[in-house]
């Protein structure tokens, strides 16, 4: 019966209302049913578990599952590409070129020379190239000194640049586990323990660090907005948090402890001490939150329009502001080192992320874009159970995308006529009502975010999604799947430095192994990835409509 409802059949309009909400309360009395399902669930599994038992077992069903299980958006925003396949032959470098001839005894007596016909075979060669220095020693005897010669660039310690630069490759570059790149080395010969493969990884990597400072530096130099994004990572077994920084010429990693917004502002500024500001921007963001004027006042009597460390700001709430309880204490602290953050002119601040809306994100840059990826995602959760109910969800995701479709074509060619359009198509798509309580209080909730989701009119060179952080963080789980966690702080400080040149070095199309090859030889032949960043980003200009504002 369920499935031939249709409420625009009923034409009494109280029988209608009526029908309306018991339909929600049955989708209501339904979510519960499967909560409690999921939960019961939850604990037979644990209780089988302190039993020295099994839970139950995920077992895939041989019967499609329905689409609402699935919360991506793929399929519904993919654009079909077209796609050809193109030589590649001719972008093959020839290292070597053979003759390769024919057995003369095959060939008949009047067979004629018609020259050759080419064929391109790659390969490598991949064998140890153990050298035995003999270094010339002298000894001066009036000098009482001995004179010995240097190793040649690039060489220090048991190991050569070639199995330095392999290790780091294989382990950061190739998502290779520690065990399986010594295991590998050993295979061709290297005489290698697990212990030096970690040193290898880790250790006296200063010369990187410094590399990634400067890279990323210029990669928020290169546009006023940023994609940020964040994935757990594991640090010697404690829990953690990696933060994804990233725009089309760059993505750096940053581990750390917490993800509130003060750690946000860290990440943003490469970790250079906290900084905090009394000032009128400051204030304002304590009253939005709701402080109240008492304490308000208070804040404001303290240092006003200097910039204070963290010591200092903590001694002054202390000795100012006594009996803060820790809420009120966060959003003092966080309030002035959003305003330190944006007074800053030492340091390339963001004014624009592009993220999801969890909150640590809010208030850290004056203008934020949300994902709309990310927003249809929630659409695709819904779970009804009334067939009328998943009819009109289907309907609305499609009218969904079909708008972020237009956001798409507005961004190749934005003008103001379009984006004034644009506008009112996005209030009369958000202010539907269909009567599903759950779906309605969805596009309730989208629209109010209208500010944030249509950014991409004032700025059309910011991308709708976040994707290219969540790619980012993809390649970070990837680590982690392999290599579970660092269990050092040096070693987290590792990942993030190589894993931000690897992903680097990808989008600049520069190859990471000849890129560290290059470094550790000591050859420093190749560019800086932060000198390729500001030569493409005056190209690029993504920052073109904050040019013209």
């Amino acid at each position: 019966m369920l499935a031939d409802l249709d409420l625009n059949s009923i034409t009494d309009d109280r029988a209608r209302q009526l029908v309306q909400q018991r339909l929600n309360l049955l989708e209501d009395v339904m979510a519960d049913l499967r909560a409690a399902q999921a939960e019961i669930q939850r604990l037979r599994d644990e209780i089988n578990r302190l039993k020295g038992e099994q839970g139950r077992p995920k077992i895939q069903s041989n019967t499609p599952q329905p689409p609402s299980q699935d919360h991506s958006s793929e399929q519904e925003r993919h654009t079909p590409q077209t796609w050809s396949k193109g030589r590649k032959t001719d972008r093959i470098p020839i290292d070597r070129a053979q003759v390769v001839q024919v057995d003369p005894a095959h060939l008949p007596p009047d067979a004629i020379f018609k020259g050759y016909e080419d064929v391109v075979v790659q390969d490598v060669i991949f064998h140890t190239d153990n050298i035995l220095f003999h270094k010339e020693k002298f000894y001066s005897p009036s000098q009482h000194r001995t004179y010995l010669a240097s190793l040649p660039q690039g060489y220090s310690g048991q190991f050569g640049p070639g199995i330095k630069s392999l290790a780091l490759v294989f382990y950061y570059g190739a998502q290779m586990s520690e065990p399986k790149v010594a295991e590998l080395l050993r295979s061709v010969g290297v005489q290698i323990s697990d212990g030096q493969v970690s040193n290898l990884l880790i250790k006296d990597q200063a010369a990187f660090h410094a590399e990634k400072d400067t890279l990323y530096r210029a990669g928020l130099a290169s546009s006023p907005w940023q994609h940020l994004d964040d994935t757990s990572t594991r640090v010697n077994g404690q829990n953690g948090y990696c933060h994804i920084v990233c725009n089309p010429l760059y993505t750096a990693y940053f581990t750390t402890p917490a993800k509130d917004r003060l750690t946000v502002i860290d990440v943003l500024s490469n970790y250079r001490p906290r900084r905090f500001l009394v000032n009128e921007e400051a204030l304002g963001y304590v009253e939005a939150y709701g402080l109240s004027a008492v304490r308000r006042r208070q804040l404001g009597q303290l240092p006003y329009g200097t910039i204070v460390d963290e010591a200092t700001m903590q001694a002054l709430l202390e000795a100012h502001l006594p009996g803060l309880g820790p809420q009120q204490r966060k959003w003092m602290l966080d309030a002035t080192a959003v305003a330190a953050y944006h007074a800053d002119l030492e340091f390339p601040v963001v004014r624009l992320l592009v993220c999801d809306d969890a909150p640590q994100f809010t208030l850290v840059t004056e203008e934020l874009g949300l994902c709309w990826v990310h927003e249809g995602r929630h659409y695709k959760k819904l779970v009804p159970y009334v067939p009328y109910h998943r009819a009109l969800v289907e309907d609305f995701v499609q009218r969904f995308w079909t708008y972020y479709d237009q956001l798409l074509a507005y961004r190749q060619q934005p003008t103001s006529e379009e984006a004034t359009q644009l506008d009112g198509e996005f209030e009369a798509l958000f202010s539907t009502v269909t009567g599903y309580k759950a779906l309605d209080e969805r596009i309730a909730k989208t629209r109010a975010k209208k500010a944030c989701l249509l950014m991409v009119l004032s700025h059309p060179e910011i991308p709708l999604h976040n994707n290219p952080a969540e790619l980012g963080a993809r390649a970070r789980v990837r680590k982690r799947d392999v290599s579970f966690g660092p269990r050092t702080r040096e070693g987290a400080k590792a990942w993030d430095t190589f894993m931000t040149l690897a992903e680097s070095a990808t989008k600049l199309g520069v190859s990471f192994y000849h890129y560290i090859h290059d470094r550790v030889s000591g050859a420093s032949q190749m560019p800086s990835l932060a000198d390729l960043i500001a030569e493409r980003a005056t190209v690029l200009n993504l920052g073109a409509s904050w040019d013209t504002s």
